[in-house]
């Protein structure tokens, strides 16, 4: 299976930005409402910002040269309580896009979150975890600024641009054509980086995630970094990762930066040109002081808002690589899902049936990890599968519960194939546990719970005293309430794996997998465990995979596994006279131990 490592950057489908936009602004339009009184709001400030030359053109125009004191402090008066509203305008429009952006981007992070659980157990183990966090959290906060942006400067930037250069061309199209004669220059320019600067935005957001990723990694393996003094090689490795991201950083800024240069030097020509033809005309008194005035203002707000537009510019560009990867997971889809029409599994007896089942990696299509498996397991019999480690046993159990698609034949729970029912309904009637049972941050009570997240305090204690984990939990300072961090640090190997299957023991499952449930588990805790266990097996179809073989010698049957195929079935007691297989690994192992 090919993984990709946080040393490695990921790879990324290639799609149009234009589509990228589009999805983007489908989030947006779901508050379509709030946006409308938005964009009322920015109409009646850009209107104001539009009048006000106007209103200080007629004050040196005609009330100053006429000495009209009242209606040069009614204009006064009007431009005061214009802008009041104006700045209020302002203010209003800015909290309500925050508010929408915020939203848009907790849906975007809903929905990814919602679709990454959907996704197979081939997508997470293609890639560090790091990498996934990457995109959830860091990949969405960088579309804020755009999305919010998007509404409160591009749209009124782009209206007062367009309102400006009306309302030039139809005061002196002379002076018009002067200040923007380098307009088209600007927007060649800009396109003529944006491929570039794009791509070497996406280059960074790999290397961002590369970082995170090898942070969590470490932190996840720091007592195995610490106990083999490790430090500085991770050190190194990080320095390196650094590297690669301030390098990718400035490579892409370097080319950013040009934007704003480009914009000042077209505004600062543009204004010489304007003043040089505006003094000629002025000098024969074809304009007004106050018109030439209105005009330079004009100017100024046109310029603003194209470097506004291109500081948005430069922002889309920067961070559409971060919506690219966050559709880039969306658009993955889950290789193990539901067919449609589904059915739902109704409540079964736990019959398990393989009917010559093979399989093999979706990546990896020519190496089989089954061939041709066949089985018929009864309600209530328990199975113990054993061989050599990458035989396929965990495989076998991995398609009960249909955690990978199988690649011929059928897996049948009931006489029906767990690839006509929903995924849902099946798994819901299966209990799973491995050794490496994981801990979530919280108290004993919700980690037992999460079996089942409907079961009573009672059901808990139940459970946990069938797999003996209640003597050490009340010894414990707050008993069930005792909290725990993540994974369970600091409880032993012993305790976690108790805790874990008291879990699966509420949750109650009519079909039961253990897979190296009691490897970790020391003589005296694997006594107690084998106790709850036996009365945890009762009435249910059970498949056990352990490497200590004796834990299994009261198996219904014993599966050897090797290469893909079950080589040998039998109880312990047929295996053993049969002295093949089984028994060369069952003498082997004890050997070992004396």
């Amino acid at each position: 299976m090919a993984v990709n490592s946080s040393m490695e950057d990921e790879y990324q489908r290639e799609v149009l930005k234009k589509n990228t936009l589009l999805r983007l602004l489908k989030y947006l339009l779901v508050y379509k409402k709030q946006i409308i009184i938005v964009l009322a709001v920015m109409l009646v400030t850009i209107a104001v910002s539009i009048v006000n030359p106007l209103l200080i053109e007629r004050a040196i125009n005609i009330e100053i040269p006429n000495k009209d004191v009242k209606g040069l402090l009614t204009l006064s008066i009007l431009a005061i309580v214009l802008n009041i509203l104006c700045v209020i305008g302002i203010k209003i429009r800015m909290f309500m896009m925050a508010r929408i952006s915020n939203h848009v981007l907790l849906d975007i992070r809903n929905e990814l979150y919602e679709h990454i659980q959907t996704l197979s157990f081939s997508f997470f183990d293609s890639r560090p975890t790091g990498k996934i966090l990457a995109r959830i959290i860091g990949d969405v906060n960088s579309l804020k600024d755009v999305l919010s942006d998007s509404v409160t400067k591009l749209i009124p930037d782009f209206l007062t641009v367009i309102a400006v250069i009306a309302i030039m061309v139809v005061k002196n199209w002379k002076l018009a054509m002067a200040a923007l004669i380098l307009l088209p220059f600007l927007i060649a320019g800009m396109c003529l980086v944006q491929n570039l600067s794009h791509r070497r935005w996406q280059i960074f957001r790999k290397k961002n995630s590369n970082i995170t990723a090898f942070i969590h990694e470490n932190f996840q393996g720091i007592r195995v970094v610490q106990s083999f003094t490790a430090e500085e090689e991770s050190l190194g490795e990080f320095d390196s990762l650094l590297e690669q991201h301030r390098k990718s950083f400035c490579d892409a800024v370097r080319l950013a930066d040009g934007y704003g240069a480009l914009i000042e030097l077209t505004w600062g020509i543009g204004s010489f040109l304007l003043y040089f033809i505006g003094i000629r005309i002025l000098g024969v008194g074809n304009v007004g002081v106050g018109t030439f005035v209105a005009f330079s203002s004009y100017l100024s707000m046109f310029w603003g808002p194209i470097r506004n537009l291109s500081n948005f510019y430069n922002k889309l560009v920067t961070n559409l690589s971060a919506a690219e990867r966050i559709f880039d997971i969306l658009d993955t889809e889950p290789e193990v899902a539901d067919r449609e029409p589904v059915k739902s599994l109704p409540p079964i007896e736990g019959r398990v049936r393989f009917d010559h089942v093979s399989f093999s990696y979706s990546d990896e299509p020519d190496t089989m990890v089954l061939n041709d498996v066949s089985f018929d397991i009864a309600p209530g019999e328990t199975i113990a599968l054993v061989g050599p480690t990458g035989a396929g046993k965990t495989t076998i159990v991995n398609l009960i519960s249909r955690f990978y698609n199988i690649t011929k034949g059928r897996v049948l729970v009931d006489d029906m194939s767990v690839e006509d029912v929903s995924i849902n309904s099946l798994r819901k009637q299966m209990g799973v546990m491995t050794q490496d049972n994981y801990l979530f941050s919280g108290t004993i009570k919700e980690n037992i719970r999460y079996g089942r997240l409907d079961a009573t305090d009672e059901e808990i204690v139940a459970a946990a005293r069938a797999v003996n984990a209640h003597a050490f939990i009340m010894e414990m300072e707050d008993g069930y309430d005792t909290q725990i961090s993540e994974r369970g640090v600091r409880l032993s190997i012993g305790q976690r794996q108790l805790l874990a299957f008291a879990r699966t023991m509420v949750s109650d499952p009519r079909i039961l997998i253990l897979d190296e449930a009691t490897s970790s588990i020391d003589t005296h805790t694997e006594i107690l465990v084998q106790q709850g266990i036996e009365s945890l097996l009762a009435g249910r179809t059970s498949f056990v995979i352990a490497h200590r073989l004796s834990t299994i010698k009261n198996a219904d049957r014993i599966f050897v596994i090797d290469d893909g195929r079950i080589v040998e079935a039998g109880n312990h007691g047929e295996l053993m006279e049969k002295k093949g297989a089984y028994y060369q690994l069952y003498e082997a192992q004890f050997k070992n131990i004396a």
